[in-house]
C-alpha cells in the first residue's frame, strides 16, 4: 500500500483537507462510536497544533493530531477510516505521529488518551499506562506514556 503521509498546522492546511479530516473524525469518533460531543475543539486550531494526514490513492485514510499539553506533548483523535483497517496502516500512522513529535516537540515525554481496548497496540509502540482507567463521552480510556525513548 502506497501511503502519502502530510503533516501541516491549521493555517496550512487548505479548505479541502481541513472537510475531509473533520468529516473522518466525525464519521469515526460520533457516528461509528455513537458519542454525541463537541468532536472539533480549539485545540485543532492552535497554532503548534499538527495535523497528520495519511492518503491512499488520493483519499484520507487515516489521521492523528499532536499538541502542546503542558510539558508534554499529546497524540490524539488517531484514526484510520473503516475501509483501510486492518491493513498495518494505525502503526505507520503512530510512527508518522512520533516523527511528528520528536520534530516539532524534541525532548519531551510524549502522552496519550487510549481508548481500554487499545491498551495493547498502543504498549506495542511503547507506551505504559499512567494512572487509573476513567470515562471520557461514556467510553473508558487510559493515559498513557511513551516510556522508550524514540
Amino acid at each position: 500500500m502506497n501511503i502519502s503521509w502530510h503533516s501541516k498546522t491549521f493555517s496550512e492546511l487548505n479548505t479541502h483537507e481541513l472537510f475531509t479530516l473533520m468529516r473522518a473524525r466525525v464519521d469515526v469518533f460520533v457516528v461509528e462510536q455513537n458519542c454525541p460531543y463537541p468532536e472539533l475543539d480549539d485545540a485543532d486550531i492552535d497554532s503548534q497544533t499538527v495535523h497528520i494526514m495519511g492518503y491512499v490513492d488520493g483519499t484520507l485514510a487515516a489521521y492523528a493530531r499532536c499538541l502542546q499539553k503542558q510539558e508534554k506533548v499529546a497524540i490524539g483523535r488517531v484514526l484510520c477510516v473503516e475501509n483501510m483497517r486492518g491493513k498495518g496502516l494505525a502503526t505507520a500512522l503512530m510512527g508518522q505521529a512520533l516523527a511528528v513529535c520528536a520534530h516539532y516537540f524534541p525532548k519531551q515525554q510524549v502522552m496519550l488518551s487510549a481508548q481500554t481496548y487499545l491498551i495493547d497496540f498502543y504498549s506495542q509502540l511503547g507506551f505504559s499506562t499512567q494512572g487509573e482507567r476513567y470515562l471520557e463521552d461514556g467510553i473508558e480510556h487510559q493515559d498513557m506514556l511513551l516510556t522508550r525513548p524514540d
